[in-house]
């Protein structure tokens, strides 16, 4: 088993990162979500569940980054249904 790391290891390992890494990973949790269960359906259903799911997660929606996902996940063929 490794050691823990100490806290001011995780202090300077936190100063690494750039700012808005946490909402980054908000949106790509997001659109992956929305991905998997509204593709291929139209863009404004698709722009308007990535918008509900990141008010969720408290991340103001950035309109353009919205509308490409929701275009990108909007031209894919839907997923046959499991079972």
């Amino acid at each position: 088993m490794e050691p823990l790391a100490s806290i001011s290891g995780l202090a300077t390992e936190a100063g690494r990162r750039p700012v808005g890494w946490q909402v980054q990973l908000r949106v790509d949790y997001v659109v992956n979500k929305v991905m998997q269960t509204h593709r291929g359906q139209s863009e404004d259903v698709v722009k308007q569940a990535i918008q509900d799911q990141l008010r969720v997660y408290g991340v103001v929606p950035n309109n353009r980054q919205v509308t490409q996902y929701a275009t990108a996940i909007s031209a894919l063929p839907q997923l046959p249904p499991a079972g």
